[in-house]
């Protein structure tokens, strides 16, 4: 029984995980495609990151993670932590394609997201809301 309850734990947060990270990530492209023609590309980043902060916290905190071992000011602090981790990420990945490669910014953002999304689930699951 314990097993089965673990794997429907796990399979229950991984796709609370999915939802809230697709909501994030939309929030986050949409600040960008809000403010890129207004300001460098760099900082339309960042400012979709610090809005999509918002959402996948309290997402994660309430929803992929509810049974977390942690109080929600450790989880908080824990988190931020991890999502700037996974935001330097993006904004090194996003910048080496953006100028390095010279690709197109939606295209560079979209896999900068992507390859910082493994990253963040990792330090969620097993620091940020460790159980």
């Amino acid at each position: 029984p314990s097993l089965i309850a673990a794997t429907s734990r796990m399979s229950r947060s991984g796709f609370w995980f999915l939802v809230v990270g697709a909501s994030a990530a939309l929030t986050h492209w949409l600040v960008f495609e809000l403010v890129q023609h207004a300001v460098w590309p760099e900082l339309a980043n960042a400012l979709g990151f610090s809005v999509a902060f918002c959402v996948s916290f309290a997402g994660h905190r309430y929803l992929s993670f509810q049974d977390a071992g942690t109080s929600v000011q450790q989880s908080l602090l824990r988190f931020f932590v991890t999502a700037l981790l996974g935001f330097a990420t993006n904004e090194l990945v996003f910048v080496a394609l953006l100028h390095g490669l010279l690709w197109p910014s939606r295209l560079a953002l979209f896999v900068a997201m992507v390859a910082a999304a493994a990253q963040t689930y990792l330090f969620s699951r097993y620091w940020a809301f460790r159980r």
